[in-house]
């Protein structure tokens, strides 16, 4: 086999303003989802120091139903079960993992999965690998989920309903309407399958997300990412006991993974605490985005972003990407988002607020998109 075919795809995408290559970290930080600027942390880096010289290995030596499940992981599921407020949770490597592992296992042959339209590609993989049927509502439209609850009920449908958003979306910056959708999985006896992935540390008490006025409710259950505002890396499933016990026994993408290392679980447990007595950096994020609003929505007409998460949609691949190069060569990291990422038409600059950058890095920015996207 030879590497023509690769090669003429390869073409084809940078001819189309599509090509990926990876590019080293420079400039001020408006990319990355370090939101708190807790992944240099001395105090998570700290407890991860001390669980090395009292002997925690690095690797787990095997999937966690082998000989990979280690004291780390059980104590850090305990804490982030009463963490959550939930009965139980399951480290798993990252959020793509975590997703693949819910929609692939627990929704049915029969059951129904009501996705927004604008959910994680790791959901739409899971989703691939599902026995139930999927069906996309438009995003952030109740209504739309209601409906298609109610045509599959119409055609005769008897299975379970999960609804499954994301509680902050990543590309456009934007929060699910999660008190309407618990209503309607109320009415409907249907399950929420809650991504927080952008929403943990940033908002909730004590960091603790989106979903946390939901916390207790029986169907609900919830990803949490540690990899973007907790700063360290894996992901934590939280819900009720028999679906995480579910999880265990029947998750391929759980089942056949080498566990975390025991480091790792150390690292997410002191996140959790660091995450629960953040709110003077929670503040400091938030007075960024109000700064955001001022220096950037403001002078480009944008809506005042309500979190950390700015998309500036240029709509044209190529148009974005060289934006995206131009602020680079100013010294901000910005990258651009193209499609498949985003739908067509809507490529964009992603904005990432985040403590890695001070005020000033804001204002700064801002008069620098002026120039260059005028």
């Amino acid at each position: 086999m030879t590497a023509e075919p690769f090669r003429s795809q390869l073409a084809a995408l940078e001819q189309r303003g599509r090509l990926r290559r990876l590019s080293p970290r420079a400039g001020r930080d408006f990319a990355s989802n370090d939101y708190l600027g807790l992944a240099g942390d001395p105090l998570i880096a700290q407890a991860v120091a001390d669980a090395v010289a009292r002997g925690v290995p690095l690797g787990s030596g095997g999937s966690r139903l082998l000989r990979g499940n280690a004291p780390e992981h059980e104590g850090l599921e305990a804490k982030a079960a009463d963490f959550f407020r939930t009965q139980a949770a399951l480290f798993v490597a990252n959020g793509y993992a975590g997703n693949l592992a819910l929609f692939s296992t627990l929704p049915q042959r029969g059951d129904l999965i009501v996705a927004d339209e604008l959910i994680h590609a790791s959901a739409h993989d899971g989703i691939r690998m599902s026995k139930a049927t999927a069906v996309f509502a438009r995003h952030n439209d109740v209504q739309s989920f209601s409906d298609l609850i109610a045509a599959f009920r119409a055609e005769g449908g008897k299975g379970r309903v999960w609804i499954a958003v994301e509680t902050l979306y990543s590309m456009d910056g934007d929060m699910a309407p999660l008190t309407d959708l618990a209503r309607l999985a109320a009415v409907h006896d249907a399950m929420l399958l809650l991504d927080e992935a952008h929403g943990t540390g940033v908002f909730g008490p004590g960091g603790r997300g989106l979903s946390s006025g939901l916390d207790g409710l029986h169907n609900v259950i919830t990803l949490h990412t540690c990899g973007k505002a907790m700063g360290a890396e894996g992901a934590l499933i939280c819900g009720p006991r028999t679906h995480i016990d579910y999880l265990i026994n029947r998750a391929r993408a759980f089942i056949f993974s080498t566990a975390p290392s025991p480091l790792m679980a150390v690292a997410v447990s002191a996140a959790l605490d660091r995450i629960e007595q953040a709110d003077d950096l929670r503040d400091r994020l938030k007075t960024l985005r109000q700064d955001a609003a001022e220096a950037i929505c403001a002078p480009l007409r944008l809506p005042a972003p309500r979190s950390q998460i700015l998309p500036v949609i240029l709509g044209d691949d190529s148009r974005a990407m060289a934006a995206a190069a131009a602020l680079q060569e100013a010294g901000f990291d910005v990258r651009g988002i193209r499609p498949p990422t985003v739908p067509a038409g809507t490529s964009r600059l992603r904005i990432s607020l985040t403590l890695n950058a001070s005020r000033a890095d804001v204002a700064a920015l801002g008069k620098a998109l002026q120039g260059i996207i005028a």
